[in-house]
């Protein structure tokens, strides 16, 4: 089933207690058609691209083993963090491409959350720079007020700010967070 789908069979039996008689007209079907493609095309089922997931990997790395990252964090897989990660743990690639579908899919919706109306390369460029550093730290970010405000060219600059761990400058996060920000500033 689709999410256009979904939404109609959700908004529909509320849209009958409205209506006169209780039942649709042709007119309220269109009606609830527009709504679920316009709530579709606002995030109602928008995931990460390509571009976006190959960048997650690329700076992520895949490790089977588990390892404590440079911020002395238990990690797994691409990036995969959480309670669940113990020392001496070992997954197959099978396992990591789960948590990180499961991650990613965590970061998607915190973007949505967080940010206003994204082309697709911002979308993908905001969901790799919240799988890194998480929700709380990107929702009080000025690279999110920018955004939100339209002054894309000042959001894109603040990338290059979020290149430390632990207060020291790691060359990993400012190709990463160059990648990003070149990702979010391109045309799509």
């Amino acid at each position: 089933m689709t999410t256009r789908q979904q939404f109609a069979d959700a908004i529909a039996p509320k849209l009958r207690l409205l209506a006169p008689g209780g039942k649709l007209h042709s007119e309220d079907v269109g009606l609830i058609n527009q709504l679920a493609e316009l709530w579709e095309k606002r995030g109602g089922s928008r995931h990460i691209g390509k571009a976006g997931l190959d960048l997650i990997k690329q700076f992520e790395g895949l490790r089977l083993k588990a390892y404590q990252d440079t911020g002395g964090v238990w990690t797994i897989g691409y990036g995969h963090t959480g309670p669940d990660v113990k020392p001496g743990m070992v997954i197959t690639e099978a396992q990591a491409d789960d948590l990180l579908r499961q991650d990613v899919a965590e970061a998607e919706r915190d973007v949505l959350r967080l940010f206003h109306s994204t082309t697709d390369n911002q979308f993908d460029a905001l969901v790799s720079f919240t799988f890194n550093l998480g929700a709380d730290q990107v929702g009080g970010s000025t690279l999110r007020r920018y955004h939100n405000d339209g002054d894309y060219a000042a959001a894109k600059g603040q990338f290059a700010r979020w290149r430390y761990d632990n207060g020291v400058e790691l060359a990993g996060l400012v190709k990463r967070r160059a990648a990003e920000a070149k990702l979010y500033g391109s045309a799509a």
